[in-house]
């Protein structure tokens, strides 16, 4: 009987994963015939919008809807795989015949718990390879956003191996001998570490960890600096440093954040951001003023070079990025975010979620039941009912934590918009919304029941409209 119950509990979950992912396989039909049937451009966006640059974005989203539906169903039929033949206690045991082969014995669970995930990673990157290569060099290159090369593809991911597992890899460790020897009231204090280990890694990412990726120059002084450092005085924003990352070497994408703790808060640009870069033009200006050799004049006057050229690097030139005006304006969007706290409720939701996740496992991880279920008839490991319950057990809680939070993350958005509409940015923020969404090649029509559960933030149009409606009524 206890084995049809744990049968019956495997399916159950596995049930349920098919029931999501035939659920978003329907929303992202519907979203895909948007794509197919959707050939006018809506008349807000007809002044502003090219009908080349439309069609090159509805192609490029159907291509990532076609892609992200046969890598999902591989996902799928992975997970279903590993569920139904026992991968997760195959994968256990090996993980102790490889600790066992160095000497260290079942007593050893910690121990065999880290080689546990250090060979799940690798399965998983292995698996997972041809997918981002596909991804990257075949759509993304395909739509000219794709900068990396194959070098810096496999040398890029073989660095965040190694990072994720310098910081997985102990931080597993510590938590699970909080769970082993914390008693009765282990919830709270694993609760607390991975609260320390999150405060922590936000601390330190910015100076140690980003830099092992990206280049991060300090913005040059001169206007732009001049108007961002005047931006975050008006709001009392605490700016301490003012960065333009090297993102174009990865991708023709483009973004900017803020980050960083109490007086220490830092602003990042994307070098593919900004219509003029201040970094590279301080560059070039150093090499002209340097050794004045043939090769460096060669290089500087290019530019210059008309009619000769291949019409791809043709369009490669054409102008991308936004004005200082429309920096200052996203800028202001997102230094409404922490004005208005968005980014400190992020956090308290994250932390009481992730204090109730403890707690419920603490109710949990003695059910021995739960454990035959998945493979594990005899034992009981710590990090194996993390597995389970937190990946498995939870799966409903997390599908509806996660739609709550893209629906409050939306409202955040709107709120930011406001905010950068009462700093007067209004009229810049439209301007460089439509700009981001073009380089980006973001389609502006989307079906609802999809953008309602997957968009974390409105879409073009809604964006324009609310800040439309909102200058009318000011």
């Amino acid at each position: 009987m206890e084995v049809v119950a744990g049968l019956d509990l495997v399916t159950v979950v596995l049930l349920f994963f098919w029931v999501v992912y035939l659920w978003e396989n329907y929303l992202s039909f519907r979203q895909r015939e948007v794509y197919k049937t959707t050939r006018d451009i809506p008349w807000e966006l007809r002044s502003v919008l090219e009908h080349e640059t439309f069609e090159k974005a509805r192609l490029y989203q159907l291509d990532k809807n076609g892609f992200s539906f046969w890598a999902g169903l591989y996902s799928q039929l992975e997970m279903t795989v590993i569920l139904l033949l026992g991968g997760i206690p195959f994968l256990w045991r090996k993980s102790g015949e490889v600790t066992g082969y160095f000497g260290y014995g079942q007593e050893y669970e910690i121990l065999q718990s880290i080689m546990f995930v250090l060979l799940g990673t690798v399965f998983s990157t292995v698996t997972g390879l041809p997918w981002g290569l596909y991804s990257t060099f075949v759509i993304e290159d395909r739509h000219g956003f794709n900068k990396q090369t194959l070098g810096f593809y496999f040398k890029d991911l073989a660095k965040k191996f190694v990072v994720t597992q310098a910081i997985s890899l102990p931080v597993a460790a510590g938590l699970l001998y909080i769970i082993k020897a914390g008693g009765d009231y282990f919830f709270i204090y694993a609760w607390l570490f991975t609260f320390v280990v999150t405060m922590g890694l936000i601390f330190i990412y910015a100076d140690y960890i980003a830099p092992l990726f990206d280049r991060f120059t300090p913005l040059p002084d001169g206007d732009l600096r001049t108007q961002i450092e005047t931006l975050a005085a008006s709001i009392e924003f605490p700016l301490y440093k003012i960065f333009v990352v090297e993102g174009s070497k990865r991708s023709s994408h483009s973004n900017a954040y803020f980050f960083g703790f109490y007086k220490n808060k830092r602003i990042v640009l994307f070098d593919t951001l900004l219509e003029e870069n201040p970094v590279n033009k301080e560059a070039s200006a150093g090499e002209a003023a340097g050794d004045g050799s043939e090769d460096s004049s060669d290089t500087a006057s290019e530019p210059e070079q008309k009619g000769d050229g291949d019409p791809k690097d043709e369009e490669k030139k054409k102008k991308i990025g936004c004005s200082n005006d429309e920096i200052l304006a996203v800028l202001g969007h997102e230094l409404g975010h922490w004005k208005l706290g968005h980014n400190l409720k992020n956090i308290i939701i994250s932390q009481v979620n992730t204090f109730l996740c403890f707690f419920l496992f603490a109710l949990l991880s003695n059910w021995k039941e739960l454990y035959e279920a998945f493979g594990f008839p005899d034992s009981q490991p710590a990090l194996i009912g993390l597995l389970i319950i937190f990946q498995f057990i939870f799966s409903p809680y997390n599908e509806l934590l996660s739609f709550l939070m893209t629906v409050l993350s939306r409202r955040f958005e709107f709120q930011a918009d406001t905010f950068a509409l009462g700093l007067n940015k209004g009229a810049d923020l439209c301007t460089a919304l439509i700009k981001l969404n073009k380089d980006n090649l973001g389609f502006p029509v989307h079906d609802w029941l999809y953008a309602a559960w997957h968009y974390s933030h409105p879409g073009l149009l809604e964006r324009l409209r609310a800040l439309d409606f909102k200058q009318k009524e000011q």
